[in-house]
This record gives C-alpha cells, structure tokens and sequence, in this order.
C-alpha cells in the first residue's frame, strides 16, 4: 500500500510541475521562429477595420494586372 501511495504522490508532482510550465509558457507570451510567422499569427488574431477592408479594396480594383514579361513578349508565349 505504501507503493501506491508513493506512484500517486509522483504522479500529482509531475502533473503540477507540468502546469506550472505550462503556465509559465503562457505568461512569458508565444516565441516565433521568423518575423513572418508574427506577422501571420498577428494577421489572423487581429481584424481589420471595415474602413480599411473598404479602402484597400477599391485601391486593388483600380490596379491593371501586370503586363507579361519581356521574354514571354519575344517568345510569344502564353499568359499561363
């Protein structure tokens, strides 16, 4: 009986020292790999203004699409 009261007793110490790094983890915030991966876990936690949305939008319809490149213009290829 002693035994089982001892894997118990390990069992409740390894549980809290997982939650209290879990909770460290927490509280010192998320680390990123590259600032791109910020940058894409900012953009998805964080909505745009309908003002903006609104903005950006009409400035993307006013822009012509990209004319082909030289080399496709020489060759006469294809836009695809």
């Amino acid at each position: 009986m002693n035994q089982q009261s001892n894997f118990n007793s390990q069992d409740q110490e390894k549980e809290q020292q997982q939650s209290a790094a879990e909770q460290t983890q927490q509280a010192a915030g998320q680390e990123f790999a590259t600032p791109e991966d910020l940058l894409r876990h900012d953009a998805l936690h964080t909505p745009v203004p309908p003002s903006i949305a609104h903005r950006l939008a009409d400035s993307i319809g006013k822009t012509t699409p990209p004319s082909p490149s030289w080399w496709r213009r020489l060759l006469g290829g294809s836009n695809h």
